[in-house]
């Protein structure tokens, strides 16, 4: 009895604080800015995190089973720039370039996962080498040049909500993966003791591979929304989104342990992002500096998360 009640106001905590650390930084940037609560400012924030939080609800399957994908922002501009140069130079439409791109995501997550199960390279030095490879890519595709001339429902696509209503449903979908599916049962218990999981007879090797497919599909689906957004694509887009798509998860409560963590936190860690850079620039300070911020924010996150590892 005394243990259960030793663990649980840190169970409470852990679940409940990256909310209560959410309402106070939009407390701090609505006192300090009187155009931050207004409905305008509200939904740019919404259409600016929606699709990082897209990435990051794929990063945290991968960080759910202990591993991790660097790869996510490459991922990104090599699929938009095929979906706009599929969609544009090549003439096949622009719902047959999109699917395509996302193909080639899903292609990327899948060598991410081959050379993690198959080769036994390490996921932090596969995903880094992609991150690489895929960049490259992208810039012999591209020629190093942006690719214009998007057809009106490609655009379309980046605008209003649509980017919103495409976050909550890869959120639901996620959520009821992880939750309610035998498949998100073994992504746990993978993250939680691989070997013992393994023992149990669940191929982890295919749970490992499935989750980076997974990060590869999302991350393609966020690099066409942000070509989408910003009307072409641009071949160093989402440079430095690695960054993000992994803090969210942790900031929200996905251990770099694996096993522990969820969509919702996730989602939660993205508008702790998103409300940061937009209140910070509402604050005029130097983009410089928030740099440093962001950086420090993702410290505190990983060693709160080590913290409470160490005390579970």
């Amino acid at each position: 009895m005394s243990t259960s009640t030793g663990i649980r106001p840190l169970a409470v905590l852990r679940r409940f604080s990256v909310v209560i650390i959410f309402l106070a930084i939009c407390l701090v940037f609505a006192l300090g800015s009187p155009d931050f609560l207004t409905r305008s400012n509200l939904l740019n924030v919404a259409l600016q995190t929606s699709i990082i939080a897209i990435v990051a609800v794929g990063m945290t399957f991968t960080i759910l089973t202990a591993g991790i994908d660097l790869s996510v922002g490459s991922v990104m501009a090599l699929s938009g720039a095929l979906a706009a140069g599929l969609a544009v130079q090549q003439g096949l439409g622009t719902y047959a370039g999109i699917a395509l791109a996302l193909l080639a995501g899903v292609a990327v997550g899948t060598v991410n996962g081959l050379l993690i199960v198959l080769g036994g390279v390490p996921p932090f030095v596969a995903t880094l080498a992609m991150l690489a490879v895929a960049r490259g890519l992208t810039l012999v595709y591209t020629q190093g040049r942006p690719i214009a001339g998007l057809a009106d429902d490609f655009k379309w696509l980046g605008g209003g909500l649509v980017p919103v209503a495409i976050m909550v449903l890869v959120a639901l979908v996620a959520w009821v993966v992880l939750r309610q599916t035998r498949f998100g049962l073994y992504v746990y218990a993978t993250g939680g003791n691989e070997e013992t999981t393994r023992l149990a007879g669940v191929s982890t090797r295919r749970i490992t591979l499935a989750v980076y497919m997974i990060s590869g599909f999302t991350a393609a689906l966020g690099g066409v929304l942000l070509t989408a957004r910003l009307w072409s694509a641009q071949p160093n887009a989402a440079t430095g989104w690695e960054l993000d798509a992994i803090a969210a998860p942790v900031l929200g409560g996905t251990s770099l342990f694996g096993g522990v963590g969820g969509v919702g936190g996730t989602l939660v860690g993205a508008f702790i992002i998103g409300v940061l850079s937009n209140g910070l620039n509402l604050l005029r300070v130097s983009p410089y500096y928030q740099q440093v911020i962001k950086g420090a924010v993702f410290i505190l996150a990983v060693m709160l998360d080590l913290a409470t590892k160490r005390r579970r």
